[in-house]
């Protein structure tokens, strides 16, 4: 990849400067908006705007130990403030810009921060508005003494609790580039450069570790404001993108893009989906648009515990799992900790042996469960005779109905082969005869010839046993997802119950 080979491990925001020094007109990163003309931003600019940003970070209270939310939607200024918190040694926490004032609120006095960035209107917490980052650059934007944020990352989750949970990387913010390689060089002649497109929030722990890796090593990225399908689709071909990671809601609505099998997507050498389980039709289809040997498909976590990676080549023999251990170990327990055989599900344990580092930390909840040195997120699932990792569900969102267990991946899956279903998600409504009874809440490709819970019950039955199938279809003209792709189950089977 385009990198600048230094022999040791220098702060991110020194890593910036390297970069503008030795090529300040490249490109650092193109914007996309939903409207209007792309903005280019040259690493030269990238370096000037963060330090500008970073002795207005610095005047507010910003610095080393502390911790700054980015509640900024994805733009130029998001990209600036977070490397400008870096340079003032500051550590980034990035939050939805969106969240009601609440529920922003109670994160923000779990993590602890010391200011937020973003247009929150009143906070308990000093705010610094888009505005006023726009207005830094009446700062002097010369190279600031160099440091190395520890914390410099932390991510915010509520899982399936709903209560705020901070996950904060305890490694050091610095960087070696080239010492860690793409996952699908192992697999894949990697040409040099990568300009890759970013579609996902940068809130969402993909989309900003992926915006800060592209940011070290030197590739173009392509930041889009938001994602649209139709738009990604014309910005890999305009820009002729080698690379992205989405999750299955946006594979799929890609998928689905009228013509998009005639569009010229041959710069794509891979695509990487994570996030959660991925429709068998979506993954044929991507197999189909990339080839197999392109399409990888990743189960991990935020809290890098490890990793398994399946590619589209090898779905084709293990249909439905998530891959193989990748520089992972991995066992299968019951509740009392014994380990299970091939076939049987428990809770998933993983373990990175040539990692000593410790990946992450919990602020505002208690640390997982850990089993010699192997650790677990609470994911249900199995292995088959070859290692390959299959996912059940959470043990959280798992729906027991009539004493029989329920994951609702499974239903969502085969729901989703549908033709006229856009989007789905299952969930477990009290029920006083059956426990809970799954329920299916459905988003229809066309809001005015929606299909008919007749033709759905009919559909899923014939995919699967019989109580499995939902006992209740509800048509909504749109499921409430994050940009992330994420959806709160707890949410929507309160509003139910």
């Amino acid at each position: 990849m385009a990198v600048v080979e230094t022999e040791e491990a220098i702060s991110y925001g020194r890593r910036i400067t390297v970069l503008a020094a030795a090529d300040p007109d490249r490109p650092a990163f193109l914007f996309a908006p939903r409207s209007g003309p792309e903005v280019t931003v040259t690493r030269r600019e990238l370096d000037r705007r963060s330090n500008q940003v970073a002795r207005l970070l610095a005047e507010h209270g910003a610095g080393p130990g502390h911790l700054i939310a980015l509640a900024l939607p994805n733009s130029p200024e998001h990209v600036f403030t977070s490397v400008g918190a870096w340079k003032a040694g500051a550590g980034v926490l990035p939050v939805r810009h969106d969240l009601p004032d609440w529920e922003r609120e109670r994160l923000l006095e779990v993590a602890g921060v010391v200011l937020v960035v973003g247009d929150v209107g009143e906070s308990a917490v000093p705010v610094l508005d888009r505005a006023a980052i726009a207005g830094s650059v009446d700062r002097a934007d010369t190279s600031l003494p160099d440091v190395i944020p520890q914390p410099a990352v932390a991510v915010a989750s509520s899982g399936s609790t709903g209560r705020p949970k901070v996950i904060v990387s305890p490694v050091p913010g610095a960087a070696v580039p080239g010492a860690v390689p793409p996952m699908p060089s192992v697999y894949l002649d990697l040409p040099d450069e990568l300009p890759q497109l970013v579609p996902a929030p940068l809130y969402h722990t993909n989309g900003f570790s992926i915006c800060q890796s592209m940011l070290f090593t030197g590739d173009v990225m392509v930041l889009m404001e938001k994602f649209d399908a139709a738009q990604a689709v014309d910005l890999i071909e305009r820009h002729r993108l080698t690379c992205f990671a989405a999750v299955p809601t946006m594979l799929a609505r890609m998928a689905r893009v009228e013509g998009v099998r005639d569009r010229d997507l041959s710069s794509l050498v891979y695509v990487m989906q994570g996030g959660s389980a991925c429709p068998d039709w979506v993954v044929e289809a991507w197999n189909d648009l990339v080839g197999p040997e392109r399409f990888f498909m990743a189960y991990g976590s935020t809290e890098r515990v490890g990793l398994t990676i399946l590619r589209g080549v090898d779905w084709l023999t293990h249909r439905g799992s998530c891959g193989a251990p990748y520089q992972t170990e991995i066992r299968i327990l019951d509740d009392e900790g014994n380990e299970l055989p091939p076939g049987e599900v428990g809770e998933i344990f993983l373990r990175r042996p040539d990692d000593p580092l410790p990946q992450f930390e919990y602020i505002g909840a208690e640390p997982p469960k850990r089993i010699d040195g192997f650790t677990t997120i609470g994911d249900l699932g199995w292995v088959d005779e070859d290692g390959f990792l299959y996912i059940a569900d959470r043990r959280v969102d798992m729906i027991v109905t009539g004493g029989a267990n329920v994951f609702p991946a499974e239903v969502e899956a085969a729901l989703s082969e549908h033709p006229q279903v856009n989007d789905v998600v299952v969930i477990g409504l009290p029920d006083p005869e059956w426990g809970r009874r799954v329920h299916a809440v459905v988003e229809p490709v066309d809001p005015s010839a929606p299909p008919t819970p007749e033709a759905l019950e009919a559909f899923v039955r014939a995919r699967l046993a019989a109580y499995k199938v939902p006992k209740g279809f509800e048509i909504v003209e749109r499921i409430p997802r994050t940009d992330a792709g994420k959806i709160n189950r707890g949410t929507l089977t309160s509003e139910r119950a």
